[in-house]
């Protein structure tokens, strides 16, 4: 029978990279148990010792760094440069983590109301099965895996197929730091074989980073298997600019906030609401330098903006402009698919944004803005939170107790950035709430996503 084979392709030509196997139902099931295996003399290294193996995890990701982000970029077309910070922040989690991760797994005692004696352990649980997307070929990766690892579990990736490469790169790089082989193993999988994996007796949790679509269906699968899982879905994070606002550096994050990765980042800036009071001169500014932003090869120091990952997401995500177009908003710059090789869309603002539009309602996953107007803070606020997503979103105030006041208790989103745009810090939660789905990574929070907070009750006599 001939084997089943996928292609990556090089977004910034369209050209073919290379042609991987997929994996047989067999070696799908022996990749779980062999990771099983592994996970249980894994799981006896007392956290002190796992974390020398994330920190020899963390230096070799610096070694490899030009070659995961040459590789990165041609398979999905960030700029090297963004590749180059990604790669940094990977090694930072496994230095924190490494730093860190002994003192957050270690016992709490808790004396019990009888008198008695109580002790709560965080012990693994076992194999835990991630499904990863393209847009952050390696830190996608890193986040849920040195968390998962340094928790004592085995980690399985089923990686996007268009990065599959960068994926089995990661797995050669954890092997040459000293990890135990089979440990953490990528498995190149389609679908159907992917639910198998959730349904295997040995894996004992799914995380999942992906559109909320694909949440739901994960998420039913696994809760079908009474297996516990973690969601990070899409988003269309609102970046409101108050009437107090420093403009001009408001217009510097949010258009930075915007094309960050090409536009196609989970956390972009994505709505962008502005006061009426400063409307005019924030729209003014922001289309114009939008608009000079320079869209060609990722691997040129002059292009701003790279092309999309997949001829479908451009297709896509033009679609979108075109249905909010149709339905009244209006194209500022970009808007159209631009001829020649590769899939590059660009950078383009869409200004009269409403509900019932896709700007407005749904992710645009590339970079393409909406621009609502708001007559002032508080309506700001509310349009802000008028969505089903709640992943991050920004505020732009000289106040900052106002802003600060806002985000903690008004902001219903996972995270808020106040006069900036950012990603992910090694030492703050990452995750969101409705939509954009449940659970958290980093800052000590993912390493007991996937434990068994156990306790111990020893009583007195």
């Amino acid at each position: 029978m001939k084997e089943k084979t996928l292609k990556t392709i090089n977004p910034a030509t369209g050209k073919e990279l290379k042609t991987y196997n997929y994996f047989s139902d067999q070696e799908a099931k022996d990749a779980v148990e062999d990771c099983h295996e592994a996970f249980l003399k894994w799981r006896q290294k007392s956290p002190k010792q796992r974390a020398e193996v994330i920190k020899a995890i963390g230096e070799k990701i610096t070694e490899h760094k030009d070659e995961l982000v040459k590789l990165m970029t041609s398979e999905m077309g960030k700029l090297l440069k963004q590749g180059e910070q990604e790669v940094d922040l990977c090694a930072g989690i496994c230095e924190w983590t490494a730093a860190n991760g002994p003192e957050n797994l270690k016992n709490e005692e808790r004396e019990l109301p009888d008198g008695g004696r109580g002790i709560i352990t965080y012990s693994p649980l076992g194999v835990i099965y991630g499904i990863q997307p393209w847009n952050f070929p390696a830190y996608q990766v890193i986040r849920y895996a040195i968390a998962n690892l340094m928790a004592g579990n085995g980690v399985l990736l089923k990686h996007a197929e268009s990065v599959t490469g960068s994926g089995l790169l990661i797995e050669k790089i954890f092997n040459e730091a000293g990890l135990p082989k089979n440990l953490f193993k990528v498995i190149v999988i389609d679908h159907d074989q992917s639910d198998a994996i959730i349904e295997h007796d040995l894996v004992r949790g799914v995380t999942l980073t992906g559109s909320p679509k694909a949440g739901k269906i994960i998420g039913e699968k696994a809760g079908a298997n009474l297996k516990k899982t973690v969601l990070e879905l899409g988003s269309n994070d609102g970046y409101m600019v108050l009437e107090d606002a420093d403009v001009e550096k408001a217009v510097k994050w949010c258009v930075q906030g915007r094309v960050y990765n090409n536009g196609e980042t989970c956390v972009a800036a994505k709505r962008f609401i502005v006061v009426d009071k400063v409307y005019e001169q924030f729209k003014e500014a922001f289309v114009e330098q939008m608009k000079n932003l320079n869209a060609g090869d990722p691997t040129s120091e002059d292009s701003d903006l790279g092309p999309m990952a997949r001829k479908d997401l451009r297709e896509e995500l033009h679609e979108q402009v075109e249905d909010s177009v149709k339905k009244g908003a209006a194209v500022l710059c970009g808007g159209n698919i631009p001829d020649g090789d590769g899939y590059y869309y660009p950078a383009t603002v869409l200004a009269n944004v409403k509900p019932g539009q896709a700007a407005y309602d749904d992710e645009l996953f590339g970079p393409v803005a909406s621009l609502i107007k708001a007559k002032d803070d508080e309506d700001a606020m509310r349009i802000a939170n008028d969505s089903r997503f709640g992943l991050g979103g920004g505020i732009f105030s000289e106040d900052v107790d106002k802003a600060v006041e806002l985000a903690s208790k008004h902001f219903d989103t996972g995270m808020v950035f106040i006069n900036s745009f950012g990603l992910a810090q090694p030492n703050m939660p990452f995750g969101g709430v409705k939509n954009s789905g449940y659970g958290r990574e980093h800052g000590g929070f993912g390493l007991k996503e996937f434990v068994n907070t156990k306790a111990i009750n020893i009583l007195n006599g």
